[in-house]
């Protein structure tokens, strides 16, 4: 009896302190799933926190759309070959004008604002320096034409089109400034990094030196950038076909693209019956007429004969 108590004694021990172990592997467990959530609560609210006291200049990294603002055409720039240039020479010569401003230092986004305007511009059946001009201007008043230049050079080595038809001007920081005002275009200058904070957007300037439209972000859709450039232009590049879509496609500013007038869709696809009837009555009139004079002619041989 003695020894069946015995032995129950060590079966319920070794029970219990499988217990024990379960159970405090368990809170063990517990206790390490709570500590990681209370870290990561933890580090979501330094983030939020981090966010929520950026610095106040960062705040004011925007656009301010100044659509139909007339450029301030007196300004004076240096550019890539180290001539003194002004607005005004870029203008009245009947090209419309992309314009950007970044800096050629710039770790980041700059390059991918203008790997944008270049690979966009590559997809145009539009010629840089032809039917428009491409601008980039710098906002770093300590960059050299030097720097430029070999900005220039870099993207001309898979771009041709950009010797003559994109300059890479660099300029006096109030010049520069005038113009980031005059196109809404609001900067900040982090002098802890050496960089600039700045929005991506690019500007399409009519010959004339208004803002007729805003492209943003660091890719432009071909179509949006080909009748972007046609309307800065008044229509006066690109071909018939060109024209006839742009008459068929309006600015939508909610979504930033073109998109289709219904009315004007309906307008060009009537005319557009209204010809295909016309070629198609013509072709048929002459077919019937050339037929009668055909069977006139075969009826007046027999009659002969």
């Amino acid at each position: 009896m003695m020894g069946k108590l015995k032995i129950n004694d060590e079966t319920d021990a070794r029970m219990d302190n499988q217990f024990l172990t379960t159970y405090s592997r368990t809170t063990i467990l517990k206790r390490k799933i709570y500590l990681v959530l209370a870290l990561c609560v933890a580090a979501a609210t330094a983030q939020a926190q981090i966010i929520l006291e950026k610095p106040k200049e960062l705040e004011n990294i925007q656009v301010d759309e100044h659509l139909g603002a007339q450029l301030p055409e007196s300004l004076v720039f240096t550019d890539e070959m180290g001539r003194e240039v002004a607005l005004k020479d870029y203008l009245h010569q009947g090209k419309p004008i992309l314009l950007t401003l970044a800096y050629y230092r710039c770790p980041m986004l700059c390059g991918l604002v203008l790997n944008g305007v270049a690979n966009s511009a590559k997809s145009l059946d539009l010629v840089a320096g032809k039917d428009y001009t491409i601008l980039t201007v710098s906002i770093d008043p300590r960059e050299t034409s030097e720097l430029a230049a070999a900005k220039k050079n870099r993207y001309a080595e898979s771009f041709p089109q950009a010797q003559n038809g994109w300059s890479f001007l660099v300029g006096k920081e109030e010049n520069t400034q005038r113009l980031a005002m005059a196109v809404g275009f609001k900067y900040y200058y982090d002098k802890a990094r050496d960089e600039y904070a700045h929005p991506a957007v690019s500007y399409l300037i009519s010959p004339d030196g208004k803002i007729t439209r805003y492209l943003y972000g660091i890719d432009y859709k071909r179509f949006d950038l080909k009748l972007g450039l046609m309307e800065a232009a008044e229509g006066k590049i690109g071909n018939t076909v060109d024209k006839l879509i742009l008459s068929c496609f309006h600015y939508d500013p909610t979504t930033g693209k073109y998109v289709p007038l219904a009315m004007n869709i309906m307008r060009v696809a009537g005319a557009l019956t209204l010809v295909a009837l016309t070629v198609f009555l013509g072709v048929f009139w002459m077919r019937e007429s050339a037929k009668h004079k055909r069977n006139r002619t075969v009826k007046a041989d027999v009659e002969l004969n």
